[in-house]
């Protein structure tokens, strides 16, 4: 019994770089997301340093998106305490500063 929702992959030896595009979101979806390292896709990416470098691009593209939702530093105590004696200045509302036209 197959599942009938997995694509069908193309031959590894015989395909083309258009077919690498096209089933390039399910390589990715596929696995770790690591494109580069599947071992079915290593003799096809030698032989195509252009889809080669499209995975390169792409991969750099995906780790960079992932590092915006990695925590950075918690603002030092100096900016939260200038919140709160800003905030007791206004009476518990901070008003945004307007520029008069």
């Amino acid at each position: 019994m197959t599942d009938q929702n997995l694509p069908e992959l193309p031959d590894f030896d015989t395909m083309t770089p258009a077919d690498f595009e096209r089933y390039l979101p399910d390589f990715f979806g596929s696995g770790n997301g690591r494109v580069s390292t599947d071992p079915r896709l290593q003799k096809f990416l030698k032989e195509n340093p252009d889809c080669a470098a499209l995975v390169r691009d792409l991969e750099a593209i995906a780790d960079h998106a992932r590092s915006l939702f990695e925590p950075t530093h918690d603002p030092s105590d100096l900016v939260w305490s200038n919140i709160q004696s800003r905030m007791d200045a206004e009476g518990g509302m901070i008003k945004p500063d307007t520029e008069t036209e």
